[in-house]
């Protein structure tokens, strides 16, 4: 027995995207450390990856053999890791059980308590340990290893102290450039791979909703750019569609920007990769910029993310974000805008110290200051590790808490015969926004979507901003107070968004899910465009939506605004991207509202000149004759981008002519 190679079985199981596998990176990190660095690398068998979410049943099977068992675990697969270690300890009790990574609790002697079937867990950087923890087997001890915890068989909690972390991150070798992930591709044919990567390692904030900065003691470290971009040659020749970079500041090095230009360089050359996403840094404006100046450039990203998540002084510094200038995310919106890429804002809802007060006036300041292609609204959930994960700052903060099942925006509903639930802890209410109040910041997110960003009544907001001065937030929370006897599909609405905001506060899902559409969840806006699309009852919400916004402007406007208000609702119904349409049309107006709308998306100086014109929309360049393509091209993949409109070209009318 002693000759006997010790067989180590690894487990990182990760959700599955449209028949799609993200690469284990964490694990074959562990595996590749001991092989490399391992005085006698024989003595361990390692037993095929586990990275995706099989029936339990089918896992344990797989490991059950082993000697040992590591998980990396983090939100999206703790409960399912917890059952099949469960499992595995009750069948085989002398496999040893080891827990690693984000999930695993900085104190961890409850959870410790709470699963006595695992051995030991392992905080931070883990390859190092990992290795350590090998060679002591099957002696165990551990008492000499950094970062680990453990309950001895007398009963005591034991955590020992935190070990260094890597200096020369070239001391962990490459999963891509080792052969570990060759191995498994080709093992799985079947799989179409995501690739997760790293640059550097460390993070310098300690944003208290995030873990990223606690966990790494702020330092941050490199990989080899060579090693970079062999790896980057190793995804086109490997034919990796998507790369996620697990960077927690991408563009905090200078060399950050060489990075892309050899990622897009590679694109031109080979069409591999497709995408590359990736987290900005934060304050350092120019090369946030530049970075992601030629990824757009090369059409490997589907538009920029300025996570914001507040723009209230005061809630900022509640979450130690107000070292983060406000200035960056407009300067880069600016910019991006002149330079026609995309961009859309991160926000959360329900942050310590955000009211409903100062959540709605930053959205409405953010439009105004030239968002316009999408905000996303995020709810807050609490990370293990993350500061405000702690008791006290909870109870200084008001936080209120419900679990709720994880969910995927856009996520299939898989139901495996023998899985467990994910599970968040979700805020549905603070102090400073307490439960009426998150509802209807809930809501008012939702509605904000649906008539701005999903694009279906953009122009006439614009317009009456412009002509009237009527700011976002009065017209959004107008549609939200309708009387539901003059305005009924704008009422039932508004009361769908307030009820599945009730639905989260109990412990519902985050999005609504369709078994007709595509089988899919759907934010509830898209939910509502693709319902009004399918029950016909688009020009109905035209028709109580240009009455509405008439009645909000009726006492600042003259007769002349009211025209450009009901010509910009014909524009924008028109431009509408519908399923089923086989014929080109136009519209005319008497204003060139075309040239306005562009300008004002670009942040230019706009104005509304009196012109007459012919607006001519081409909906025949991409017809869709079944509504499922409709909605997952259009409402699904635009949904960044918010490409929900046909593209349109305005004329001046002609003196002759049939006009």
């Amino acid at each position: 027995m002693e000759n006997q190679p010790v067989k180590i079985g690894l487990v990182q199981i990760n959700n599955s995207f449209s028949g799609q596998n993200y690469l284990p990176y964490s694990i074959a990190l562990l595996q590749g450390y001991v092989q490399k660095h391992a005085q006698n690398p024989s003595r361990y068998e390692f037993l095929p990856l586990q990275y995706k979410r099989e029936p339990i049943t089918d896992v344990v099977n797989k490991l059950v053999n082993a000697d040992i068992v590591g998980f990396s675990a983090y939100v999206w697969n703790c409960r399912i890791s917890l059952e099949i270690a469960r499992r595995l300890k009750k069948l085989r009790p002398e496999i040893l059980i080891l827990f690693g990574g984000p999930h695993v609790p900085d104190h961890p002697e409850a959870f410790l308590r709470d699963n006595p079937f695992i051995d030991l867990v392992v905080h931070n950087e883990g390859e190092e340990r990992f290795l350590r923890i090998l060679d002591s087997f099957p002696e165990n001890d551990w008492s000499d290893i950094p970062n680990t915890s453990y309950i001895e068989e007398s009963g005591a909690f034991v955590t020992n102290p935190p070990g260094d972390r890597f200096r020369d991150l070239e001391q962990v070798p490459s999963p891509f450039l080792n052969g570990i992930f060759d191995q498994l591709i080709k093992k799985n044919p079947e799989e179409r791979w995501i690739g997760l990567w790293e640059t550097n390692r460390g993070c310098p904030f300690r944003c208290t909703f995030c873990d990223w900065g606690s966990a790494t003691a702020a330092k941050v470290t490199k990989f080899d750019l060579d090693r970079l971009n062999q790896e980057i040659d190793w995804f086109a020749d490997n034919k990796i569609e998507f790369i996620f970079c697990c960077d927690a500041n991408f563009g905090i090095q200078k060399r950050d920007v060489e990075i892309v230009e050899y990622v897009a360089q590679v694109k031109r050359k080979t069409g591999y990769p497709q995408a590359l996403s990736v987290q900005n840094t934060k304050n350092a404006t120019e090369r946030a910029y530049l970075t992601q100046k030629i990824l757009a450039d090369a059409n490997l990203n589907k538009g920029v993310a300025l996570s914001m998540q507040s723009i209230d002084m005061n809630t900022l510094k509640n979450v130690k974000r107000d070292n983060i200038s406000l200035d960056t995310y407009m300067e880069l919106q600016r910019r991006f805008t002149n330079d026609n890429i995309e961009t859309y804002s991160d926000l959360i809802l329900g942050l310590p110290g955000e009211t409903y007060d100062s959540f709605v006036e930053g959205v409405s300041s953010l439009i105004q200051n030239g968002q316009h292609n999408r905000i996303q609204f995020n709810n807050l959930s609490i990370l293990p590790n993350a500061e405000m994960g702690h008791e006290e700052y909870q109870q200084e903060h008001g936080i209120v808490i419900v679990q709720s099942k994880i969910i995927n925006i856009h996520g299939e509903r898989i139901e495996l015969e023998d899985d467990v639930d994910e599970l968040q802890d979700l805020v549905i209410a603070t102090a400073s926004t307490p439960l009426a109040d998150w509802r209807r910041v809930r809501a008012f997110g939702w509605m904000a979507a649906l008539l701005h960003f999903d694009k279906i009544f953009q122009i006439p907001l614009m317009v009456a901003n412009a002509t009237c001065g009527i700011t976002y937030r009065h017209m959004v929370e107008a549609f939200l107070e309708v009387d539901a006897s003059e305005y009924p599909l704008l009422s039932d609405i508004s009361k769908f968004f307030e009820g599945e905001a009730k639905s989260i506060q109990a412990g519902g899902p985050e999005y609504v899910y369709s078994s007709e559409w595509l089988g899919i969840y759907w934010p509830a806006d898209e939910y509502v465009f693709i319902k009004m699309t399918d029950e016909g009852t688009l020009s109905e919400f035209y028709q109580e939506a240009g009455r509405l916004l008439v009645q909000l402007v009726a006492d600042q406007a003259s007769d002349k605004d009211i025209e450009v208000i009901r010509q910009a609702l014909m524009l924008n119904e028109a431009l509408v991207s519908q399923p089923f349409i086989t014929e080109d049309t136009s519209v005319f107006l008497d204003f060139d509202l075309l040239t306005f709308y562009d300008d004002v998306r670009k942040n230019k100086p706009a104005s509304i000149m009196a012109k007459q014109v012919e607006v001519f929309i081409n909906r025949t360049d991409k017809v869709y004759g079944n509504f499922e393509d409709w909605c997952r091209e259009v409402v699904w993949w635009g949904n960044k981008k918010g490409a929900y409109l046909y593209t349109g070209q305005s004329h001046e009318k002609q003196l002759a002519g049939h006009f």
